[in-house]
């Protein structure tokens, strides 16, 4: 299981990363994408949305469940994967590449600092 040392992670099982232009990329962790199974249907909310830190942007529909997604910051959806309408497998092939779901403008800098570390992530996981 991987746990990329450069992301922030959340106890829901989102992770971060500051792109470094006042912009995140948000997706969901490894440990969460194998707990899921495979993933079939990816559903977000559209681009423009405003959302708070920890309100649902989302869901995440796998065989046998549906998952919602928690925003980890606060910011607006300025983009969303359109890969994942087609090939919503990408989350379970490569979820901290190609499997993104969302960028956002960061609203409050601070919150990243709120986020777990990789090991304290790795620490409720395993």
């Amino acid at each position: 299981m991987k746990f990329p040392d450069e992301l922030k992670y959340t106890r829901e099982h989102e992770w971060v990363r500051d792109n470094g232009d006042d912009t995140a990329t948000i997706g969901i962790t490894d440990f969460a994408q194998s707990e899921l199974g495979d993933i079939v249907f990816v559903e977000i909310e559209e681009a423009g949305t405003s959302l708070e830190q920890n309100d649902v942007f989302g869901t995440v529909e796998a065989v046998k469940t549906v998952s919602d997604l928690f925003a980890p910051i606060t910011g607006e959806i300025l983009e969303i994967n359109s890969d994942l309408e087609d090939d919503p497998e990408l989350v379970n092939s490569n979820p901290y590449g190609s499997g993104w779901l969302i960028k956002v403008s960061i609203a409050n800098p601070d919150e990243l600092g709120e986020l777990l570390s990789a090991e304290e992530y790795k620490g409720i996981v395993d």
